[in-house]
């Protein structure tokens, strides 16, 4: 008969995927995860698999966590607004959790030689961008966005500047220079 689970599956595996956002795949070891997840190695094996499956276990849960967030942080918001939250969003981050992006993390580290992080990274920007597409088209609509540019282009170039955003917020550099930046990179929607 097999034992019942005695932890929180759900918990442990947030906790592997703030490590794994914080550390990287390569460098975060397996005794890492299990002390940092505080549970036996037979239950790290026999509930995500090896540390590969883990981590891509992990990158879905934080897609989870991040279009919560979004979806919080957008609904009912005006275009304007919308891409206001999204900026800011990009420099606060998620609170209790290490800076920058685990999916710039994942695409900068991996996606290169790792055909299943290349496609979940793919997945996620392609849905950034379709995102950004959707909010820039109605502000196109309302007259809040009066760029000649097509809304497709201009989702590239903000999702761009988005990711960039993260990367620096991954560093020591100060949050008034990061809103300094998405005020200037925000006015492409108006050119």
């Amino acid at each position: 008969m097999a034992r019942a689970k005695e932890f929180d599956e759900d918990a442990v595996l947030f906790k592997a995927m703030k490590l794994f956002w914080e550390q990287g795949y390569e460098k975060t070891s397996i005794n890492d995860l299990i002390e940092c997840m505080g549970i036996h190695r037979r239950s790290l094996y026999d509930t995500f698999g090896d540390k590969h499956k883990l981590y891509l276990t992990a990158i879905d849960r934080y897609s989870k966590l991040v279009n919560s967030e979004l979806h919080s942080g957008l609904l009912g918001a005006s275009p304007t607004q919308a891409i206001g939250f999204m900026f800011d969003f990009m420099i606060e981050g998620v609170e209790d959790s290490p800076p920058g992006c685990l999916f710039v993390n994942m695409a900068v580290e991996l996606a290169s030689r790792d055909g299943e992080v290349e496609t979940k990274v793919n997945d996620n920007f392609t849905k950034s961008e379709q995102l950004l597409t959707g909010i820039i088209q109605k502000g196109k609509q309302s007259g809040e966005f009066t760029s000649s540019l097509k809304a497709e282009e201009l989702a590239e170039s903000l999702h761009n500047m988005l990711l960039g955003l993260r990367v620096l917020a991954r560093t020591s550099t100060d949050k008034k220079k990061l809103y300094r930046i998405a005020n200037v990179s925000k006015k492409i929607l108006d050119k």
